[in-house]
């Protein structure tokens, strides 16, 4: 369990902030006040209180608990992987109950249902609690200042909260909230506690430090690769060449007789529907399990897994994506109809590799399965401990209950930790043949060729024109891997919905007649998961290419272009039309568009909608003393609404544009006779800080509901590199990864 006193300073699942699902309601432990939320949809409920907690009638997820001396103690939901989550949920509560972040204590929550959903993905936590833990705050702060009035006779109107003290203003009198936490106990509990106005935030909004930094430098921050309990052994597990392979044939007798050295057994990898086998070496040392597995001799039966190739697969993707798809419901119009009556349309093709998640940390666990009682423990890096204990219980016929889960911090996840938990189940299994807690850590060559993988996709696109050049009709067809069919029997006439991120007239408000979104499902060998920002990161960059394509053929400014074609979508006021309208006229006004660029270089613009956030990219290219190309300058203007820390939004931000472009310009992950060809980051390269542009952030000002921050900064960067890259030559990069130095 991590604890920690904190410093001033991601389709998951996130609590709506536009349904009453959720009530607050209290219990008494000891002299403490303690609040949380309940849902109320799990038995008929018509007000929250007090009494019906402490009565046992519905389980509670505490949130916050405020003791005797006035400690205030936040059950964290939400594990952190970088994106801040140590410092931005405890700053919504200190927040709304007038308290500095130095007073809150945070523990992690471990998946115990009375919690909620504690999963995070899906840039989902600050937009998921920003009501409900500002709510448990204002109702604890309103319940506090009721205790003191009562206290003093006085009426609550003349009573204000400040600095972890209730203050009778007119008196000058003050309670500290642990002298009141066990009458506030007992105050009826608020049914709408008033939030603060933005206007009069203290912490939210504002630049601060974070908590979790110190200790990540300083090596007190533990992570699922530091974990460690007693009497506990070390596996490394040797895998099939290619993914799916079957173990044919085990000579161990030289694994075996290396020192420390306790078991080889066959291993298990659940995985969408299959289960993929390894062969593990138990030892009492990390160092004695890598050596062990070297060691070893093995047959393997590839056949069946050892024909995929990524040549030939975009070639049937292409091939694909040239026939009609499956049509989206979001489709408007009649898009056939406008490309029959066409005076002339226009067509590309553009295609995005397979990459890795690659994270900092490769994926590590440590698991006790207790044959005595039939409990498991599990202490791993996870995005989503709630359903780490869910998927554990049903692989190895057990409750929830009886799973324990000790979320660790992640360094680095972008979707491989969250949902998948493959690694962790491998560990369970190894600690059953054991006998004992196991610590699995997979190498970076396991973690870069097993996969799971960002899908490879194919995205062609089209547009109709009449006579006068109007755009009558607009296409996009996504062809590829389906990550929510994948290992599902029957996937034939249905579209992924989370493949047409990004795309549909929601997320792409131009000012289209006639539009087709069309999905095509290309099974692959290879399996896929999410990746940062998901489908975003693939369909983003033929549909922002695409509209330059546009633009070009119109002989417009490329930015123009988009508000212009916003703007006659007639947007209403603060609808996703006029925000992408105000996002652009932002990015124009703080990158200088309409300034002359030098000659040899070369900007581009790109726009997109993920998460509930609009990211609009201005990228300036030109050549170095060496006379290849670069990125040189990347503007951001991101509308994410209202949010907690614009330092970490900033710093999100910049972590998506090193990501994305590295996926734009150093490798894909390609495949030859099943097997993954790259295989550690000398053949699957990073950008290096020396390549990292100048980098410009501005974030909207804005008092809409919180959108994402962690993914939504990525989808538009590769685009914007590549329009970019034919202003300045003339020369349209359909296909990723470019080669800038070719250029």
């Amino acid at each position: 369990m991590n604890t920690s006193t904190v410093s001033p300073a991601s389709t998951s699942e996130g609590i709506s902030q536009n349904r009453r699902d959720f009530l607050i309601t209290t219990t008494i432990a000891g002299s403490a006040l303690m609040l949380g939320f309940a849902d109320v949809h799990a038995e008929n409920h018509s007000e929250a209180s007090s009494t019906l907690a402490a009565a046992g009638a519905h389980e509670i997820t505490p949130f916050v608990m405020i003791d005797e001396k006035g400690a205030v103690t936040l059950f964290n939901p939400r594990p952190d992987m970088g994106q801040g989550t140590y410092q931005s949920m405890p700053a919504l509560l200190a927040e709304e109950l007038c308290i500095s972040l130095d007073n809150v204590k945070i523990i992690q929550t471990e998946g115990d249902a009375k919690h909620g959903n504690q999963n995070a993905g899906g840039s989902s936590s600050v937009r998921g609690l920003w009501k409900p833990l500002r709510t448990v705050g204002a109702a604890a702060r309103e319940m506090l200042v009721a205790a003191a009035a009562a206290n003093w006779s006085v009426a609550a109107s003349e009573c204000k909260a400040e600095n972890g003290r209730v203050i009778h203003v007119p008196t000058k009198r003050s309670f500290g909230y642990g002298e009141l936490a066990a009458k506030a106990a007992t105050m009826p509990v608020p049914k709408e506690p008033k939030l603060k106005d933005p206007n009069e935030f203290t912490i939210l909004g504002k630049p601060a430090p974070r908590a979790d930094v110190p200790m990540k430098v300083d090596g007190s921050a533990k992570f699922g690769i530091d974990a460690k309990v007693p009497g506990m052994l070390f596996a490394s597990i040797e895998r099939s060449p290619t993914i799916g392979g079957k173990v044919k044939k085990i000579d161990d007798e030289k694994a075996r007789k290396i020192k420390g050295v306790k078991q080889v057994v066959k291993s298990e990898r659940p995985l969408f529907g299959s289960v993929l086998e390894g062969v593990a070496v138990i030892a009492d040392s990390y160092y004695a399990a890598v050596k062990g597995r070297k060691a070893l001799a093995i047959t393997w039966d590839t056949s069946g897994f050892d024909t995929f190739s990524t040549d030939t697969f975009y070639a049937e993707m292409r091939t694909i994506a040239a026939k009609d798809g499956i049509r989206a419901e979001s489709s408007k119009g009649d898009a056939a109809a406008s490309f029959k009556s066409a005076a002339k349309t226009l067509d590309a093709v553009y295609e995005t590799p397979f990459v890795a998640h690659a994270p900092m940390e490769p994926e590590a666990v440590v698991a006790h399965y207790k044959a005595d009682d039939g409990t498991i423990e599990i202490w791993a890096s996870t995005q989503g401990p709630v359903w780490t204990k869910r998927a554990v219980a049903k692989q190895f016929a057990t409750t929830p209950e009886k799973v324990t889960v000790h979320p660790q911090f992640l360094g680095g996840s972008f979707g491989r930790k969250g949902g998948l938990d493959d690694f962790i189940m491998e560990a369970v299994h190894l600690s059953k043949e054991a006998k004992a807690p196991v610590k699995l850590v997979w190498s970076r060559e396991d973690d870069m060729t097993q996969g799971p993988f960002r899908p490879g996709m194919v995205n062609a696109l089209s547009a109709s024109f009449d006579a006068n050049g109007v755009i009558t009709g607009f296409r996009h067809r996504v062809v590829g891997p389906s990550i929510q069919f994948q290992g599902k029997k029957d996937s034939t006439g249905k579209v992924d919905d989370w493949a047409m991120e990004g795309i549909e007239p929601e997320d792409s408000p131009y000012a289209f007649p006639n539009v087709a979104i069309e999905y095509a499902h290309a099974p692959a060998t290879a399996p896929v998961m999410w990746w940062r920002s998901v489908y975003a990161s693939t369909n983003m960059f033929g549909h922002e290419s695409f509209i330059d394509e546009l633009a070009h053929a119109a002989k417009k400014d490329p930015l123009e272009f988009r508000l212009e074609l916003l703007a006659k979508a007639n947007p209403a006021p603060n609808s996703t039309g006029a925000r992408f309208q105000a996002v652009l006229q932002m990015l124009k006004e703080k990158s200088q568009w309409s300034e002359k660029v030098p000659q040899g270089k070369g900007r581009g613009v790109a726009v997109a909608r993920s998460f509930e956030s609009i990211a609009a990219h201005a990228v300036t290219v030109g050549r170095g003393s060496d006379g290849k190309m670069r990125a040189e300058k990347v503007v951001v203007v991101l509308d994410c609404g209202m949010h907690v820390n614009s330092d970490t939004v900033k710093a999100q931000t910049e972590g998506n544009i090193v990501m994305g472009l590295t996926a734009a310009l150093k490798d894909a992950i390609t495949f030859k006779n099943g097997r993954a060809e790259q295989t550690n980051f000398d053949t699957y390269r990073v950008l290096r800080i020396n390549e990292v542009p100048e980098m410009e952030i501005y974030i909207m000002p804005s008092t809409n509901a919180p959108g994402g921050v962690g993914e939504p900064g990525l989808p538009p960067l590769a685009p914007a590199l590549a329009n970019a890259v034919f202003a300045a030559t003339g020369k349209r990069i359909r296909v990723l990864p470019m080669n800038l130095e070719a250029v």
